[in-house]
């Protein structure tokens, strides 16, 4: 079977750059201002980010997630507390997420501490999902090796039924985590390979911004 190159697979970035002037002092503004940006430009999955977490062996792993709230406090997802990534956190309660939005050429990285939310936050999410993904939670036992996917069916087919006219209760095995962040880089493609880079980093409680070479 022929390979096909991909030495030469690159695309030229011709957008505007990220100036200090342009850039705020608070980098929550700056991740507020970019985000809207990528909703009003339509990119496809415009919350989605990949979340790094470190194994118990010192292994890093990485998976796409979905941002379901951000302030100052932090960047909020949901999972399930038996998951590879929960136990992970478990184990070291420090990640990493990575935001890209390819159509705007910019980047957003954040490292930080991870801790539940309360309880209530993620009952309040939970009532927001739709009935399919309430009860998929209930179903799936997440990261767990299942013999075929008809016993996904079968269960989800069991709690229809179950719950049929009631409100669908949030699992216990399943919530809310907060990243709250000690380092955010902002990243903006530019040509020949000269991005630019500004990094936030939370020191004494106040945050520091530095100019980083690409």
């Amino acid at each position: 079977m022929q390979k096909a190159s991909i030495a030469h697979l690159r695309r030229e970035y011709r957008n505007r750059g990220l100036t200090e002037k342009e850039a705020a002092s608070n980098p929550f503004n700056l991740f507020e201002k970019w985000f809207q940006e990528a909703l009003k430009a339509r990119v496809l999955d415009a919350n989605a980010m990949a979340l790094t977490t470190v194994s118990p062996q010192g292994r890093p792993s990485a998976r796409m997630v979905l941002l379901k709230g951000y302030d100052e406090k932090g960047f909020v997802f949901y999972t399930n507390y038996q998951s590879h990534k929960a136990r992970d956190l478990a184990r070291h309660p420090a990640a990493s997420l990575l935001f890209f939005w390819p159509q705007l050429s910019r980047q957003v990285r954040i490292d930080g501490r991870v801790k539940r939310v309360p309880d209530w936050e993620s009952d309040e999410y939970f009532q927001t999902r739709p009935r399919g993904s309430q009860l998929s939670a209930w179903a799936s036992d997440q990261s767990r090796a299942i013999p075929d996917r008809g016993i996904l069916e079968k269960r989800m087919r069991e709690l229809e039924k179950k719950y049929r006219g009631q409100i669908v209760p949030r699992p216990p095995h399943w919530g809310g985590y907060r990243l709250s962040p000690e380092t955010i880089e902002f990243w903006k493609g530019r040509p020949s390979r000269l991005h630019d880079r500004l990094v936030y980093l939370r020191k004494a409680g106040r945050w520091k911004r530095e100019r980083l070479a690409p």
